[in-house]
């Protein structure tokens, strides 16, 4: 209870500190779609589907969360992958910000394949033109049980107008690699 309420008070007191986000740039967005996971070195991939948000809290503040559920191709076992977290975000150009979150990471994949774990990552985001925009993340997660693993995250989104878009995503990890791509409904 006492880190939560300092947590809240140091956000607090930022805010007078605090920047707008890049323009172009929201924070503050609803998506879903396909979803897919290529485990290296191996036959297992496995596919379906998520959806996944963020919301502006503040002028560079936004929390985040995304659920996924896929099923591992030519079986019946499929698993949940669950995140949510809070970004911090800072303009270092006019239409680019500096990008840092930090979240709490579940897998669930039943009969005891059931593991807790955090991340974060850090990169940059931003409006090329007024259709595009793009982020590439560095970034770091552990869970319980498995040794950490450094990843690399790219995604972009194609916007039919200030509402609409087309979103996609990509993360490079040492063992994996998982990939969105879905509508976005921004605001």
């Amino acid at each position: 209870m006492k880190k939560t309420a300092l947590l809240a008070f140091a956000l607090v007191a930022a805010l007078p500190f605090a920047a707008q986000a890049a323009e172009g740039v929201s924070y503050t967005y609803v998506e879903g779609g396909y979803s897919a996971t290529e485990i290296d070195d191996s036959e297992i991939d496995a596919d379906g589907w998520a959806i996944g948000g963020s919301a502006a809290i503040a002028p560079n503040f936004h929390l985040f969360g995304s659920f996924a559920k896929q099923e591992i191709d030519d079986t019946n076992i499929d698993f949940d992958q669950w995140r949510a977290g809070v970004g911090y975000n800072r303009e270092i150009a006019p239409k680019a910000d500096l990008l840092t979150r930090v979240a709490y990471e579940k897998f669930d994949a039943g009969s005891g394949f059931d593991y807790d774990g955090w991340s974060v990552e850090a990169g940059v985001r931003g409006a090329f033109t007024p259709n595009f925009e793009g982020y590439a993340l560095a970034g770091y997660e552990d869970y319980e049980g498995f040794d950490g693993d450094f990843y690399g995250k790219l995604g972009a989104q194609v916007k039919f107008n200030p509402t609409w878009g087309i979103s996609g995503e990509v993360k490079i990890a040492d063992d994996d690699t998982q990939w969105f791509v879905g509508p976005r409904i921004s605001w």
